[in-house]
C-alpha cells in the first residue's frame, strides 16, 4: 500500500486531538471515515477531512474503502470493536488499555491471529525520545544494575479537557472499567517494562476514589513493583495534582541516578556516582493541553509505517496484556490487602 485509508471510531478529544490531528498530517494517509455515537461529531470532521460520517462503528466497518481503524472510545468497547475490525479485514490501532479483563484481551489477541490485520496498542510512552535513549543508556548498561525506580503520571482529570467534560465516560464505572490507573496508569507500567526491558513479577496496590464526587472510578493510585531481576520500584497514578502535570520517572542504578521529565529545563539528566553529569532536552512529552500533534511521538506515524514497509507493529497486543495486567493486579491486591504475584 502507498496510501493508506483510515477510519476514526470516536471523535472526542483523544480522537480529534490526537489521532485525527496527527493522521491528518501525515502525507501517506487519507482519512475517509468518522465514526461517533454522538454524530454531530463525526460529520464536523467529515466536513473537514472528507468521506464518510456514522454513528454506527458497524456501518464503517463496511465500508471496503477503508484500510485500518484508529478506536478511540471508552474502555468497555475496546475489545468489541477491535475484534470486529479484525473480522472485518482492517488493521486496527486501539487506544489503551487495551481491555479491561484478561478475556477480553485474549479474544482480542485471537481475532488477530485469525485476521490479516494487525493489532497495535497506543502506548505513546514508548516512542518520546527521552524514554528511547533512557532504555539504550539501561541496556548497554551505562547505569549498571538498576535497583529501583519510581514513576509518576498525575494531572488534574479528564474534566478539564475531555469533549463530555464531568459527564465523560472516563468517570462512569461502566464504561470506563478503570480510572486514573487506566487513563494514566497503564501507561506508566507499560514504560517501566519498555525501559528495563523485563517483567513485573509481583505488584502491591493501593487504590482510591476520594477526590471527584461526580465519579464513580478511581482517581489515586500508589502501587508497589518487583521486576524479574529483583529491581523495586513504585508507580503513582492521580487525577488529582492540582498544579502542573507531573509525568516522571526516576530509574536509580549502580552507576548513576537518571531523571526523565523531571525538570523544567533538562528533560534528560544523568547524574553519575563518578560525578559525570549529563544534562539534555529532547522535547519532553505532550500533554492533554496541548492543542494537535505537533510535539506528539508519531504513534499514528509509527504505525502507518509498519503498515507500509509490512513490518510487525511496535507495540503488540500480546506485549500491551502484560502491562494492562499490572493494574489489574494492582485492584486485586487492593481488594484482597496481598500482593500479587505475576509472572
Amino acid at each position: 500500500m502507498t496510501m493508506i485509508n483510515v477510519g476514526v471510531i470516536g471523535c472526542g478529544s483523544i480522537g480529534v486531538k490526537r489521532h485525527i490531528a496527527e493522521y491528518s498530517e501525515n502525507k501517506d494517509v487519507k482519512l475517509v471515515a468518522f465514526c461517533d455515537r454522538v454524530l454531530k461529531r463525526a460529520e464536523e470532521q467529515r466536513t473537514l477531512y472528507g468521506g464518510g460520517a456514522y454513528k454506527d462503528y458497524k456501518e464503517l466497518l463496511a465500508d471496503e474503502n477503508v484500510d485500518a481503524v484508529s478506536v478511540c472510545t471508552p474502555n468497555y468497547l475496546h475489545a468489541e470493536i477491535a475484534i470486529a475490525a479484525l473480522e472485518a479485514g482492517k488493521h486496527v490501532l486501539c487506544e489503551k488499555p487495551m481491555g479491561v479483563t484478561l478475556k477480553e484481551m485474549d479474544a482480542m489477541i485471537e481475532a488477530e491471529n485469525r485476521s490479516d490485520g494487525q493489532l497495535m496498542i497506543g502506548h505513546n510512552q514508548r516512542f518520546v525520545k527521552e524514554h528511547e535513549i533512557a532504555k539504550e543508556w539501561i541496556a548497554s548498561g551505562r547505569l549498571g544494575r538498576i535497583y529501583s525506580f519510581r514513576t509518576t503520571f498525575g494531572h488534574p482529570g479528564p474534566e478539564k479537557w475531555s469533549v463530555d467534560g464531568r459527564d465523560s465516560w472516563f468517570f462512569k464505572e461502566e464504561e470506563a472499567a478503570m480510572g486514573a490507573m487506566g487513563d494514566l496508569g497503564v501507561h506508566k507500567a507499560d514504560l517501566i517494562r519498555f525501559l528495563l526491558d523485563e517483567e513485573v513479577v509481583e505488584v502491591g496496590g493501593l487504590i482510591s476514589k476520594e477526590d471527584k464526587d461526580f465519579s464513580d472510578v478511581d482517581d489515586n493510585a500508589v502501587c508497589i513493583l518487583r521486576t524479574e531481576s529483583s529491581a523495586i520500584g513504585t508507580l503513582q497514578a492521580s487525577w488529582s495534582f492540582y498544579g502542573a502535570e507531573d509525568n516522571s520517572t526516576v530509574i536509580y542504578g549502580e552507576k548513576g541516578v537518571l531523571r526523565l521529565l523531571n525538570d523544567e529545563k533538562y528533560s534528560f539528566i544523568f547524574a553519575g556516582a563518578d560525578g559525570e553529569v549529563v544534562k539534555e532536552n529532547y522535547g519532553g512529552i505532550q500533554t492533554n493541553e496541548d492543542t494537535g500533534q505537533s510535539k506528539s511521538s508519531q504513534v499514528m506515524g509509527r504505525f502507518i509505517s509498519a503498515l507500509e514497509k509490512d513490518e510487525r507493529v511496535p507495540v503488540t497486543a500480546h506485549d500491551a496484556k502484560k502491562s494492562v495486567q499490572i493494574i489489574l493486579s494492582a485492584f486485586e491486591s487492593d481488594r484482597t490487602h496481598k500482593i500479587i504475584t505475576g509472572e
